[in-house]
């Protein structure tokens, strides 16, 4: 009888020490905050002046290599945000990186015909998976972009030709989910007639507490 209750009160404090551990580990899940990174890189059969990527890309680079047929990879742009844990992120831009890839697509884009883009995030939420590994899952994941393209030329009073564009979308939409700290590929968006493509590279790991 003695030792029944013994067994008894030992499972009853683990118990106890299970749920606690887990109420613990909830509570730090949920006043994290996390750092994303989304990397723009370009895919282009054209020389490129600086071709080095970071090495934390190191991986994905060699990845791109053997499944796409560019000659040349070059970064685009990297943006940083902090997220709190289940919680959303929304950016939008006017020009930037992208408007250099339309101006190689177009010939010559410029300021006055600018590309927009917007990258959001429904959630950003730490899980674990099946192997009790940390992972981080960005739910309603969403990137897209207005893009110039040239369809033809006007030509105007003084003789002169003035380009007409087209703005083209394209974006893409899905649901992820990846290991802390490992940049993985989200897709690749093709840009005009060139035959570049902008491919999306993606990251996540929790930020030091300051």
């Amino acid at each position: 009888m003695k030792k029944q209750m013994f067994l008894s009160a030992m499972l009853l404090a683990l118990c106890l020490a299970t749920s606690l551990t887990a109420q613990a580990q909830n509570v730090e899940s949920d006043d994290a905050n996390l750092e994303t990174q989304l990397y723009l890189i370009v895919g282009t059969n054209q020389d490129v002046d600086d071709a080095r990527l970071p090495a934390s890309l190191d991986g994905v680079v060699k990845q791109l290599r053997g499944t796409l047929p560019f000659k040349n990879y070059r970064l685009a742009a990297t943006l940083i945000n902090r997220v709190k844990n289940e919680g959303r992120l929304q950016l939008s831009w006017i020009g930037g990186p992208l408007a250099s890839v339309s101006g190689a697509a177009s010939g010559s884009a410029s300021t006055v015909t600018p590309s927009f883009s917007q990258f959001n995030v429904r959630q950003v939420k730490l899980q674990r998976n099946s192997e009790n590994q940390p992972i981080v899952q960005m739910l309603g994941f969403n990137f897209g972009a207005r893009i110039p393209i040239q369809v033809s030329g006007a030509i105007a009073a003084n003789g002169a030709v003035a380009p007409n564009f087209n703005y083209e979308n394209t974006g893409v939409a899905t649901d992820i989910s990846m290991r802390e700290a490992e940049p993985v590929i989200v897709g690749t968006l093709n840009v005009g007639p060139s035959g570049d493509a902008i491919i999306l590279v993606v990251s996540a790991k929790r930020a030091p507490i300051k």
